[in-house]
C-alpha cells in the first residue's frame, strides 16, 4: 500500500482505497468504463454526516465563509456568495446569533455560555478553539511562549465534546504549517500531529500576496503545500479548511489580484481543501474590516469565484479518483496539480499551475472515449480531446477547470 496524500487515496493492486469521514472505501479506477458509458456515483458520504448539528451535508453545500466579521453584514455577505462565519469577535453573543439567524447564516464560533445555551440552535454548527495556538505570545512577564501546547488542545477537545457530541470541532493554525521559517511560531512537525488530534476540522492562514517576508511573498505554492501537510498531519482523517487574503491586510502597496485570488482558493481545493473561509480585515493604506463588501473589485471577484465553487459543489463534494490524468509540464520547473472527479456522466479535471511562470501542460486522461470535448469553465472556450489526450497554456500560478464529455 502506498500513501498519496494529494489526492487522499492509497492504490492497493489496483484499487483506490478512499478516506470518507474516518472510514476507508474502494474505487477500482482500472476497471472503469469509459464516462460516456458509466460515471461514479456523484457523491461520496458527506464527512458532515456523522455530526447531527454539524454542518450541512448535502451534497450542494460547500463551506465558504468569512473571518470574525460583524454578523450585521451577514445578508451583505450572503449576497457575495458566504454562507458560514467563522470566529464571532467576543462571541458568541445573544445579539450576534440573533443576527445571523435572521440572515440565514450559519456559524462555527467558540463553546461559551451563551453558545451553549444555543445547543438546540441550527444557527451553530461547529466550535472552535483560540486561533492559532502554534504562535508565540506573551505571557504576564513578557516573555514569549506557545499560546498552547498539544496536551491543552487536546484536553480542551475532549471539554468542547463532552459538553456537545453533535458539532464538530475546529482548530485554526497560522503561516507556520506551510512556512518553515517562521519566527513567529513554535511548532515543528511533530507538534502539528499532536494539535490536530485536538480537532476535527483544521484550517490554516498564510498570505503570500501581501506577506513581505523573503521566504513567503509571492510564493502561492505555499498554500497547497500547507493543506497537503495537514492532511498529512491528520492520516486524512481530519477535514482541512483554508483561510485566503481577500484584503491588503497591513501591505499598503499590494493585495491579491482576483487572478491571484483565484489561484489561491482552487489550488487549495485542487490539493484537498473541503472549505474555503476569506480574512477580510485591513489596517493599511485605509482601515476597513469588511473590505470584500466595501470594495467593488473585491466584492466582485469574490462573488465570481463564490459562484463557482457553488455551482461545483456536487463536484467538489463526489470522490476524487486518483491516478485518473497526468500532466507533462513542458517547462519543468512549473509542476501541474491535478484533482479528478467523475460525476453526472462527465469526468471533472481541475489543474493549477504550481510556479510563477508560464508553461504548457500535455494532459493525459483515462477511461476517456476515443473523441471527446473539455469545456474549460468559466474561460469561455473548448479543447478538443483525442484519444484521453489534450494540451492547454498556463499563465503564471494559472488554474483552468475542465469539463470532459463524449463529442457528440
Amino acid at each position: 500500500m502506498r500513501p498519496c496524500i494529494a489526492t487522499g487515496m492509497w492504490i492497493v493492486a489496483g484499487m483506490m482505497m478512499v478516506l470518507i469521514g474516518g472510514a476507508v472505501m474502494a474505487v477500482d479506477d482500472s476497471a472503469a468504463e469509459p464516462v460516456a458509458k458509466a460515471a461514479v456515483p456523484a457523491a461520496a458520504k458527506s464527512p458532515y454526516a456523522q455530526w447531527a448539528n454539524g454542518p450541512s451535508a448535502d451534497a450542494n453545500w460547500f463551506p465558504i465563509g468569512v473571518w470574525a466579521q460583524s454578523p450585521g453584514r451577514a445578508a451583505k455577505y450572503k449576497a457575495i456568495g458566504v454562507n458560514l462565519y467563522l470566529a464571532l469577535h467576543g462571541g458568541p453573543t445573544e445579539k450576534q446569533l440573533a443576527d445571523l439567524k435572521a440572515a440565514g447564516m450559519r456559524t462555527v464560533c467558540s463553546q461559551n455560555d451563551v453558545g451553549l445555551a444555543h445547543k438546540d440552535d441550527p444557527t451553530i454548527i461547529g466550535w472552535m478553539h483560540g486561533d492559532e495556538p502554534d504562535n508565540f505570545t506573551k505571557n504576564d512577564q513578557g516573555k514569549w511562549v506557545p499560546k498552547a501546547k498539544p496536551d491543552k488542545i487536546i484536553a480542551d477537545y475532549q471539554r468542547i465534546r463532552r459538553n456537545d457530541p453533535t458539532r464538530p470541532v475546529l482548530l485554526n493554525l497560522g503561516q507556520g504549517v506551510a512556512n518553515d521559517s517562521w519566527k513567529g511560531g513554535w511548532a515543528k512537525a511533530n507538534d502539528y500531529v499532536g494539535l490536530v488530534k485536538g480537532c476535527d476540522i483544521v484550517s490554516y492562514d498564510i498570505y503570500p500576496v501581501t506577506n513581505v517576508r523573503g521566504e513567503v511573498a509571492g510564493k502561492l505554492e505555499l498554500v497547497p503545500l500547507g493543506v497537503e501537510r495537514l492532511r498529512k498531519y491528520g492520516q486524512d482523517r481530519k477535514i482541512v479548511w483554508f483561510i485566503t487574503e481577500a484584503s491588503h491586510i497591513k501591505n499598503a502597496e499590494r493585495m491579491a489580484s482576483p487572478a491571484e485570488m483565484r489561484s489561491e482558493v482552487w489550488m487549495a481545493l485542487i490539493r484537498g481543501a473541503r472549505g474555503i473561509i476569506y480574512f477580510c480585515h485591513q489596517w493599511e493604506p485605509t482601515r476597513d474590516f469588511a473590505f470584500p463588501i466595501n470594495d467593488p473589485a473585491t466584492r466582485q471577484a469574490v462573488t465570481d469565484i463564490n459562484k463557482q465553487i457553488t455551482a461545483l459543489a456536487p463536484v467538489l463534494n463526489s470522490l476524487t479518483v486518483a491516478g485518473a490524468a497526468t500532466a507533462d509540464s513542458a517547462n519543468k520547473t512549473v509542476p501541474i496539480d491535478l484533482m479528478v472527479k467523475r460525476h453526472g456522466g462527465a469526468v471533472y479535471l481541475f489543474a493549477a499551475a504550481q510556479r510563477k511562470a508560464e508553461t504548457k501542460a500535455a494532459f493525459t486522461v483515462k477511461h476517456l472515449p476515443a473523441a471527446a470535448t473539455a469545456e474549460v469553465l468559466g474561460e469561455g472556450r473548448t479543447i478538443e480531446v483525442k484519444g484521453g489526450k489534450f494540451t492547454d497554456d498556463f499563465g503564471p500560478y494559472a488554474v483552468h477547470l475542465y469539463k470532459i464529455a463524449a463529442s457528440q
